[in-house]
């Protein structure tokens, strides 16, 4: 039909949550390192303006709650062209530990970055 679909809004926001994880210290390599990872646990998107095949897009990201355990933050989609907003995504996510596959609090380096740029 010519337009991007919801796999693509998923998609392009998942790319978007790991340069997000990235720029507070949880790499890729911190994963590996340190047998952690994060799943997400609650999404909420909102789709407000159709996508055509092709369209550019921007996608920013807010945090809005550092917790012990989880973050919860806000992407936004937008064109980069005009920047409508074109959709929204918010999610909650939780920090695991990868052996015992369960939650884990995140190290205070994570916590420090992540709460100097909260909303």
């Amino acid at each position: 039909m010519g337009h991007m679909n919801v796999q693509w809004y998923t998609a392009k926001f998942d790319e978007a949550t790991w340069h997000f994880f990235a720029s507070i210290g949880i790499s890729p390599d911190y994963v590996k390192r340190e047998e952690r990872g994060m799943a997400a646990v609650e999404q909420n998107t909102r789709y407000k303006s159709e996508v055509m095949a092709g369209d550019l897009l921007v996608v920013t990201t807010a945090l809005l709650e550092v917790r012990d355990k989880t973050l919860r933050f806000l992407h936004t989609m937008r064109s980069a062209v005009d920047g409508r907003e074109i959709a929204t995504t918010e999610l909650t996510t939780v920090h695991l530990d990868l052996t015992k596959r369960k939650a884990c609090s995140f190290p205070q380096t994570i916590r420090d970055a992540a709460s100097a740029i909260i909303e």
